[in-house]
């Protein structure tokens, strides 16, 4: 599948479940210790509003502390779906996929950042599903393109405290389990875990 297709699901994932929460659910627990679900939606937008400056170029320290701070404000669900369009708008741009950004790992060409993004958004989206008793499948395309993209670098997310160590799983779980797994984080979680 097309990267940029791939994206766009992904934001698609996250930004319906968003769109789900209802207004008690915003200080719930999610798998992400420490991190209710208002957190975890302003993890992933503010990391959606940094897309538009590092595919232009601007590096860390020249965006500073622009995104600092709450990014959803009174309506969570439209911030979220204003950084997504925002975001996907810069990614689909011609020539994008062929730049450098500036990360604070160092510079990372464009593809390798958006496919970071991609895995941002489905496995948080699924953080997010099942935080809110929504339905935590997710799209299994993007699941499969994820999940090739992260066996190669697993070890090296693990090693640099990027996720937690992987979960065991059945030897028949199906690829969304095993990506999520690979993730930290266990298939079976449920609130109250």
């Amino acid at each position: 599948m097309d990267l940029i297709e791939t994206y766009r699901r992904s934001l698609t994932e996250f930004t319906d479940r968003v769109g789900q929460v209802r207004p008690e659910q915003w200080s719930d627990p999610t798998p992400c210790p420490d991190w209710d679900v208002r957190t975890l939606v302003g993890h992933v937008v503010g990391e959606d509003r940094w897309v538009v400056p590092l595919l232009a170029g601007e590096t860390i320290e020249s965006v500073g502390d622009r995104f600092a701070g709450d990014q959803l404000g009174a309506d969570p669900a439209g911030a979220a779906r204003d950084a997504v369009a925002q975001a996907e708008q810069a990614v689909a741009a011609p020539g994008a996929l062929d730049r450098t950004v500036h990360l604070s790992a160092g510079d990372t060409p464009s593809r390798e950042y958006v496919q970071q993004l991609v895995a941002e958004h489905l496995i948080h989206g699924w953080d997010l599903a099942v935080a809110i008793g929504a339905e935590p499948r997710l799209d299994p395309a993007a699941v499969q393109e994820c999940a090739r993209w992260f066996t190669e670098r697993v070890s090296d997310y693990q090693e640099g405290h990027l996720v937690r160590p992987g979960v065991d799983v059945a030897a028949d779980a199906d690829e969304q389990d095993r990506l999520i797994a690979a993730f930290g984080r266990d298939p079976d979680w449920a609130p109250g875990d």
